[in-house]
């Protein structure tokens, strides 16, 4: 004899299944746009996950005081906020994954849904973002830039 309590029947074994397939997109929309969550410092910290190890970024002197320059091969944003103090982060919005595509008036700033961060630190100017841009780890050697 079979206890009617333990059964389901076709209907809620459809809506189970519906209910799975529709929420693991929804999940994995919430993950972070950094992949493996980790953070670097500039010249001295970890990977943020972008870029290839060692890949020559170009001179120091490409580089506009004030400004950054976006390497979207390399998924590397690199600024310069004060001569000399050069600084880089991925260039993947932490929004929803877009590239940013340009750096002005001191601010990073991603194309998609008008997000834009500091050249200073990453951190969230304004839009949606919801956290700062990883810092990324380059070296500076004889003036050129090159991922570390």
């Amino acid at each position: 004899m079979t206890d009617d309590r333990t059964r389901i029947d076709r209907r809620q074994a459809l809506a189970g299944a519906a209910t799975v397939g529709l929420g693991l997109p929804l999940l994995a929309a919430c993950g972070s746009a950094g992949g493996d969550g980790s953070t670097g410092s500039g010249s001295s910290g970890g990977s943020g996950g972008s870029g290839t190890s060692g890949a020559d970024l170009g001179p120091t002197s490409d580089i506009p005081v004030g400004g950054g320059t976006v390497f979207a091969d390399q998924k590397v944003v690199v600024t310069q906020p004060q001569q000399g103090d050069i600084r880089a982060f991925s260039a993947i919005c932490t929004h929803q994954g877009c590239p940013v595509s340009k750096v002005s008036d001191g601010s990073i700033v991603c194309p998609c849904h008008g997000s834009m961060f500091s050249i200073e630190d990453g951190s969230v100017q304004g839009g949606p973002a919801p956290s700062p841009l990883p810092k990324v780890q380059v070296t500076v050697k004889g003036g050129k830039i090159s991922l570390a």
